[in-house]
Order: C-alpha cells, then structure tokens, then sequence
C-alpha cells in the first residue's frame, strides 16, 4: 500500500489552502483514490467515502477538493464542531468492491488517527462501513446507532423545500405544489415520499429504467421523463438529487422552476451559475445548507455523550431557521442567497462568529 501527499497539489485549480491531500493505492486489491482535508478550526474534519468509476486520477482528484470544501462550509452552518473532509475510491463498486479492499481502506483512514472520520457516499453502503469499522474506529454511521444517513438527508432538503416555496410563494404548504426530482435513490426517493405525502405533485427521472419503473408502479400519479429533460419541466421545484454538476451554462435558460432545492452535492458547474440564477429570480437553496442532515445524523456519534437522536432532529430542523435567516440577509444586501450562506460559514470556520450548536 502507497500512501503519499499529492504532488504539485497547489496546482489544480481546486484547491483552496486544504490541510492535507494523499493519494493511496494497492495494486494488487485494484484500490486507488484520495483523501482531502480542507479545513480542521472547528474541529476533526469530517465527509463520506465516495466509489465511483471516474474516468481518470485528475477527475477524481477536482471532485475530492470540491467535496471536502463543501464540507466545511456545511458543518459550519449545520452547527456541528467539525470541519471539512472527503474520501475517493476509484472504480466501479459493482465490480472492483470486495471486504478485503474496504479493509484496506480503512487501513488508510487509520493512518490520519483521528484527523478524519468518514462514512457512506455514493458507492459505499451501511453495511460497508460496518465491515470497515472492523479495521477502523474512525468510521461513523454504526448499524443500529446513527445507520443510514439518507433518510435525514431527505428530511433536511424537505425542510429546504419548504422554506423555499414560503420564501417565493409565501406558504410552506405543498399542496399542489410540483417538483421534479433528479434521481430516486436513497435521498430521491424519501424526498419523493416526504413531499407526496403533502400533496405536491411528482416528476421523477432516473438513469436506472427498472428502479423508475418500480417507483411509478408503486405510486401510479407520479409522472416520470427522461433524465436529459428533467429540468425543463414546467414545476416549482427542481431538485437534483444524484451527482453534482447538474445545473451549468449548457442547460441554465431551459429551467422554468422558480426554486432549485436538491440532496445533491455541488449542484453548480460554479459560482457564477449562480449569480446568473438569481438574476433570473431563480431561488437556488445553497446545496451544503439544504442536504445537511444527513452530516448531522452521522456525527452525532462523536458527540461526547453519545448518540442522541433528539438531538439530532432538532439541529436538522433548525435549518429552516438557517435558510430564514439567509434569504433575510440575501434581500437586505440584494445577494444570491448561496453567497450569504458563504459568507456566513467563513465566518464561523474562521473564528469571527460563534454559533450554538
């Protein structure tokens, strides 16, 4: 196993003053992919293990800088004393994934003793990380404990959307309200759940066929289009919920919704997507803010008094309360709310605001 700082790391537009970068790789177990420290002021830098098939190292790298920024940003905000982390593994999980190589990992993660805890992403299951834990203490989301930190990403973007329709129809009341998910995993389809249950309308879109079919026969009124069309729709709501990069230059002036709320991360090809949105009186709900729950589940565990789920459902609603105070600044200073939410979590990250967690 070679574990190593990146090279030229200074180099790749990404980054942004990240604390530590390391590349490690196995051969032999056909494991390779990154580890990204952005920033530790609050506390021990946090984030979930991605599995993904990226087409090369550069790929991987630019996602793992991006991911681990966002990161800080969203436990600032979420109020948890944690900064921002993120791991990459190169490769297909269908095909490469296997107990020996998530052991080998962990092996890796133990190497920071203690200066990252991480868990499930894209890729990595539950039960992943419970195989894990088997060579690691430094991995969270423990069976039976914290689990699955899905359905809380789902309840904090469905709060997300609840603020956003107030904020832009002036009642959180989804009844009747539309909204297209993007994507219908884990996150996707408890949010369908969780907004159908209120009366809004569904569009659904996904790259998997059979997993779309199963939904709509499950919930017949859905409707279901194409994932290429899917933020043409004519609906309230669009909410990206599988990779990011969803929302770019290419596609920006086919959106009609008013609100872009999604579980997504990194939904923005960049900045200036949204500054471009806000000029066209599109609300974009800041992703990090929007999806924190499930982060807020998950370290819990590490809370000095263990795991306590109260607690946790409390700081997830609390959201609204952030959001609310976001969009009152955005209007005051006539900013995009996403550059509110920045300015909020550098100041909190860099020792200029206290916030009660």
């Amino acid at each position: 196993m070679v574990v190593e700082a990146v090279k030229n790391i200074k180099e790749i537009k990404e980054f942004n003053d990240h604390r530590l970068v390391l590349r490690f790789e196995d051969k032999k177990l056909n494991l390779r992919g990154f580890v990204a420290i952005h920033n530790d002021n609050l506390g021990p830098a946090t984030g979930g293990t991605r599995m993904f098939p990226y087409q090369n190292e550069k790929e991987a790298l630019v996602d793992v800088l991006r991911l681990s920024r966002a990161m800080t940003y969203k436990c600032a905000l979420a109020g948890v004393r944690h900064g921002g982390g993120k791991a990459v593994i190169i490769g297909n999980p269908g095909k490469i994934k296997n107990k020996e190589l998530l052991k080998n990992y962990a092996r890796v993660i133990n190497e920071l003793n203690g200066r990252f805890h991480t868990g499930e992403d894209v890729g990595i299951s539950e039960d992943d990380v419970q195989v894990m834990l088997t060579e690691s203490k430094f991995f969270i989301g423990r069976k039976g404990i914290a689990g699955d930190p899905s359905p809380y990403a789902a309840l904090s973007t469905f709060y997300a959307i609840k603020t956003g329709i107030a904020e832009v129809f002036g009642s959180e009341n989804l009844e009747n309200r539309s909204v297209a998910i993007k994507g219908i995993g884990k996150v996707g389809s408890e949010l369908m759940r969780l907004t159908l249950n209120e009366g809004a309308k569904i569009c659904i879109a996904d790259i998997e066929s059979a997993r779309v079919d199963a939904t709509q026969k499950k919930f017949p009124k859905i409707k279901t289009v194409d994932t290429k069309d899917i933020h043409r729709q004519l609906v309230d709501v669009l909410s990206p919920c599988a990779l990011g990069n969803d929302i770019s230059q290419e596609n920006i002036k086919e959106i009609h919704a008013r609100i872009i709320c999604g579980g997504a991360n990194n939904q923005l090809t960049n900045n200036e997507i949204g500054d471009e949105l806000f000029q066209r009186r599109i609300l974009y709900v800041p992703d990090y803010v929007a999806n924190a729950g499930g982060l807020i589940n998950v370290v819990d565990e590490l809370e000095k008094d263990g795991y306590n789920r109260d607690r946790v459902l409390k700081r997830i609603e609390n959201i609204k309360k952030t959001l609310s105070t976001i969009y009152l600044l955005a209007k005051q200073r006539n900013q995009p709310p996403f550059r509110i939410a920045d300015k909020l979590a550098e100041e909190i990250f860099n020792g200029n605001s206290h916030r009660q967690s």
